[in-house]
């Protein structure tokens, strides 16, 4: 039996397609051209175990009708990892709201057309912006975890590019659940959605390092050029995980029945610009004078008196460490300098 994963040529899909194959399962993955597929099954080794798929346009109502119609009765699991990721757009609802939402109703609406009887788990792909109320970070009385809803709605969907990613993520989330619940009589599969924030740390594969790198891993790229007399802006403060921790889960949800039905909220640490400028400073002499050392020990990992995020039923169900912020940077960072020297 396979396991169809949409999105793969990104980011974090390319991690878990990693893993899946590790763990000996066939993948079927989409990609949006024939030359992305045929490239991305190249970086992969060219394995028998890896079919990849074109879906042009994820939006469209039968998008995946033909990923079903040839390979249906072979796909046991599905992993919905497809949706964008920026914010910076003059159209929020057709390059944010309606891809995250229609993709997401278009491979549930496939699964219930062609794999009624046979698909037996979805994983959907969302994201901590789904359950956190961004405008509360700074309030230190606010807890929040695995029930908790960003409260936005379409009003303030329309607001700017971070409001509509993460008004974008709830809603396709709210749609998937929805889903579920009105067609129990229907469909036989279970639900898990993998909740991230951040997620930092290594491509996949060397080849796909660019000049401008996936949103998240961009803000540690950019911090590598600041030079040494530049100010650490410590304003910014998120919190990450690990791509392969994230990918782990994903994983984890189709082989663990007591993911069934669970929302994974999938948070390492809090960070600032201090906190990876000392690990990067710590860790690489080679970056030493290009880069600043502002307050060494100062950051949010170890000084953070805002939101908290109650991740600890996730991290039981789970049953596994995620990585620190020193192995990610670590990583992540090696691999940059590795790719510019080439």
């Amino acid at each position: 039996m396979s396991v169809l994963v949409t999105g793969s040529t990104g980011f974090i899909a390319q991690h878990v397609i990693s893993q899946l194959l590790d763990e000996k399962f066939s993948v079927i993955a989409t990609a949006r051209s024939e030359a992305k597929a045929t490239h991305l099954k190249s970086l992969f080794g060219n394995p028998s175990s890896l079919t990849m798929v074109v879906v042009p346009d994820m939006i469209k109502p039968d998008a995946f009708y033909g990923v079903f119609e040839k390979y249906g009765p072979s796909i046991k699991y599905v992993m919905h990892v497809a949706s964008p990721f920026f914010t910076e757009s003059d159209d929020y609802k057709r390059d944010l709201l309606t891809p995250a939402v229609e993709g997401t109703k278009n491979i549930l609406d496939a699964v219930k057309k062609f794999g009624a009887e046979t698909v037996e788990h979805v994983v959907v792909t969302s994201s901590v912006a789904a359950m956190f109320d961004f405008t509360r970070d700074a309030d230190p009385s606010y807890i929040y975890n695995e029930d908790s809803w960003n409260p936005d709605e379409m009003e303030q969907a329309l607001i700017d590019g971070g409001h509509a990613y993460n008004a974008s993520k709830k809603f396709a989330e709210k749609l998937a659940w929805k889903f579920v619940e009105d067609n129990k009589d229907s469909v036989k599969f279970k639900l898990t959605t993998v909740n991230p924030c951040y997620v930092f740390g290594p491509q996949q594969f060397d080849e796909n390092f660019r000049p401008v790198l996936n949103t998240s891993c961009e803000l540690i790229h950019q911090l590598t050029h600041a030079g040494a007399n530049a100010t650490v802006d410590n304003e910014f403060v998120g919190n990450f995980i690990d791509v392969r921790d994230v990918a782990k889960a994903h994983v984890a949800a189709i082989q663990n029945p007591g993911l069934s039905g669970k929302r994974l909220l999938m948070i390492s640490s809090r960070f600032n610009a201090q906190d990876i400028y000392d690990v990067m400073n710590e860790d690489f002499p080679e970056l030493q004078g290009k880069i600043p050392k502002g307050h060494p020990g100062t950051g949010a990992l170890h000084h953070w008196e805002g939101a908290v995020a109650d991740n600890t039923r996730t991290k039981k169900l789970l049953g596994f460490p995620f990585n620190p912020l020193r192995k990610t940077i670590d990583d992540t960072v090696a691999q940059i300098i590795r790719c510019e020297k080439k």
